[in-house]
């Protein structure tokens, strides 16, 4: 049997590996060394050195397009005008939660809300972070609720174990041939990384 294709990645955060190692293992390839876990800032800064090993082996940067462009084509070529021919870079819209909350279906049974009360079209949503956390706030479950709100003065925007519950339904539970019927900007990205395991 051939062994899978190997793709090394760059990301802003934990819950973005967790979902491109998910998005990768649906394009039939290898999640490889992750660079990078420490903000966008540092993503950008490094971008071009990332763009030098995308032309010698497969790569992917996935950043979350906050409101840093009207759109993810805009960021992507503000970011990198000329992209390494190995080298997959992908924008979230607006945020990497959206794509988790296109399965809706999943992430209400996952968070214990009402299918109902997940947004319909998550790539629409400003702050799709926001949402997911007043998701959980409705959890009928108090662990849910716990882990993922913050503490009333915290001054935080997510509760404690915010990213590991994120995580969690992103391995176990999250279906992205799915979510991406109702995120394109997540179809876009399936197709990017199935086109660069055929050709590795």
């Amino acid at each position: 049997m051939p062994s899978l294709v190997t793709i090394s990645a760059a990301v802003e955060g934990i819950v973005d590996e967790a979902v491109l190692r998910r998005l990768i293992a649906c394009a039939g390839g290898d999640l490889g060394p992750v660079h990078g876990k420490n903000g966008k800032a540092a993503l950008r800064q490094k971008i071009n050195g990332y763009n030098n090993a995308g032309r010698h082996a497969p790569w992917v940067v996935l950043v979350d397009l906050n409101s840093d462009a009207d759109c993810a084509p805009r960021l992507r070529h503000d970011w990198l005008p000329t992209p390494a021919p190995r080298l997959c870079f992908r924008v979230a819209v607006r945020q990497v939660e959206a794509w988790l909350m296109a399965d809706a279906e999943t992430l209400a049974a996952f968070l214990g809300v009402s299918r109902h009360t997940i947004p319909a079209d998550p790539e629409a949503l400003h702050n799709a972070k926001a949402e997911m956390v007043n998701l959980a706030r409705q959890s009928r479950w108090s662990a849910i609720r716990q882990d993922m709100v913050p503490r009333p003065g915290s001054g935080r925007a997510v509760g404690p174990a915010y990213p590991s519950r994120l995580i969690q339904y992103a391995q176990e539970h999250w279906r992205p041939e799915v979510a991406a019927q109702r995120a394109e900007s997540l179809r876009r990205a399936i197709a990017c990384l199935k086109r660069l395991v055929e050709s590795a």
